[in-house]
């Protein structure tokens, strides 16, 4: 079936019957035909690698039950050069099988005809790139103005049902979502996160779509039903920005129109947009889960979580982080690298935070005056800072806009010729394209530095947990045991939480 006919007609199987309607008349006036069977791939295009039917044909002539193979046309046989040359002028040759296309005269039992197949070869093969070329820049374009792709949403989402180029937020798989990231800042891991969604029989989400219709090509020995939520699965809802309403496409494609291994793209060459959607997730979180992967030590084998101030600890000494051991009685942290080996009790440590974060929330109300201050030196400027940087590309947007306008009025009045004005069109949609990019980067940035953290949301805390040491603490350095026997125990506090 081809696209042509796929344009020409809704109905796929009208366009069927009538090649082969075409092609039982040519069998009735030709006495000497006996026709041994059919081989209709209905709805796959002579542009795939593989077609069931056509295999099944090949077959049939390897093992002598075909003497002529009759289409329509050359190109419903393959618009591939390279299966042309194989077949109709090599192994339909050695298997002695004539082949004939009706639209366009082609019969290898005609030696004269060759050249023109060859050519018609040519021309279908130059089609298939063609259209691959089109859909390519068709799609890329459609990623650049922030639309949705992919047949199938994220997990999360719904495609918009008016729309398939935007997505909506599935309101039950949304709250999933959400789960998934506060278990994460609790201190979970990614296989101990998949453990609690599977023991609370929460369906995975191939399996998900699935059970809502969705048809999704899922290549696994397991029914839909077993397969369950894992570890790769929680990292990729974690990492993805399409939670956050931002759509980042174009990371992959294939190697070509044959071709179709896929392959991994450089991330420059990746397409990102902002704010195309509603987000499950507000970027303060999805930033704060961000940071935390990136710090976050081994995960223990035991909980599959980590340790409430793991990458928080460090040497005083050497600036080196410390280590996690346990004994048999408790478990204790240790520097490795320096002459600060004396460790300090895990628990010890846990007390003498706990009580310093209680005395903060203590005095909430009277480091007001400090909690200005910080602001003014270090958030208020940092905000200033990148509003004038944004302010400052904005601007050059503005200019690059009448630069445009000035070199199509060139164009009008023959300054610059067609070919050099394309040139220069090019130029600005790439540099357009950059400055779009910068800005949607600075607005998340100010967004960012613009929230605060609400201390009074909490009481005296009597547990700590791996959140509650992120939402306040830095860094934490241990000092080496002194002469009266004692050491020094140096807090580095959030600054975003004063």
């Amino acid at each position: 079936l081809s696209d042509e006919d796929r344009e020409k007609t809704s109905d796929f199987s009208e366009s069927i019957k009538n090649q082969r309607n075409l092609l039982i008349d040519y069998i009735n006036i030709h006495n000497n035909f006996i026709l041994v069977d059919e081989y209709c791939d209905e709805d796959l295009s002579g542009a795939g690698t593989y077609r069931p039917e056509f295999e099944r044909l090949i077959n049939d002539c390897k093992n002598g039950k075909i003497d002529i193979v009759l289409c329509k046309s050359q190109s419903r046989f393959s618009r591939d050069m390279e299966i042309i040359e194989k077949y109709l002028h090599n192994y339909f040759l050695e298997w002695n099988v004539r082949f004939i296309s009706i639209a366009d005269n082609a019969d290898t039992s005609n030696p004269g005809n060759k050249k023109s197949r060859q050519i018609n070869g040519l021309v279908n093969e130059w089609y298939l790139e063609d259209v691959s070329n089109n859909i390519r820049s068709a799609f890329k374009s459609k990623m650049q103005q922030g639309e949705y792709i992919s047949p199938f949403a994220p997990y999360g989402y719904l495609v918009s049902k008016t729309n398939n180029n935007k997505i909506e937020i599935d309101y039950d798989a949304s709250l999933i979502v959400k789960d998934i990231f506060n278990l994460y800042l609790k201190g979970y891991g990614y296989k101990k996160i998949a453990d609690i969604l599977n023991y609370k029989n929460i369906p995975s989400p191939s399996y998900y779509k699935y059970k809502k219709g969705v048809k999704l090509n899922v290549v696994s020995n397991k029914n839909r039903c077993d397969i369950k939520w894992s570890s790769n699965a929680i990292k990729t809802i974690l990492t993805n920005e399409v939670y956050i309403g931002n759509l980042v496409q174009g990371k992959r494609t294939t190697i070509s129109y044959k071709n179709h291994k896929i392959i991994n793209k450089d991330k420059s060459m990746w397409i990102k947009r902002c704010n195309t959607h509603d987000a499950i997730i507000d970027s303060k979180t999805f930033y704060k889960v961000k940071e935390e992967i990136k710090k976050r030590s081994k995960i223990s084998t035991k909980t599959n979580m980590v340790h409430i101030f793991s990458g928080k600890v460090f040497c005083e000494t050497c600036n080196k982080k410390l280590r996690k051991k346990n004994s048999k009685n408790h478990s204790y942290l240790v520097c490795e690298n320096c002459i600060n080996k004396k460790s300090i009790r895990y628990d010890c440590l846990e007390k003498i935070i706990l009580e310093c974060i209680n005395n903060i929330l203590m005095k909430n109300f009277d480091i007001s005056l400090l909690k200005c201050e910080l602001k003014k030196r270090y958030k208020s400027n940092t905000l200033e800072l990148l509003k004038k940087t944004k302010e400052k590309i904005t601007k050059q947007k503005m200019n690059n806009k009448e630069y445009l306008k000035n070199i199509y009025i060139d164009k009008v009045k023959g300054i610059i010729n067609n070919n050099q004005f394309k040139e220069l069109l090019k130029t600005f949609n790439q540099e357009l394209y950059k400055i779009n990019n910068q800005i949607n980067e600075l607005e998340l940035k100010i967004k960012k530095y613009s929230e605060k953290i609400d201390l009074n949301k909490y009481h005296k805390i009597k547990t700590l947990n791996r959140y509650i040491v992120d939402e306040f603490i830095e860094k934490i350095y241990i000092g080496p045991i002194n002469s009266l026997n004692t050491r020094d125990i140096k807090i580095i506090w959030n600054i975003k939480c004063l």
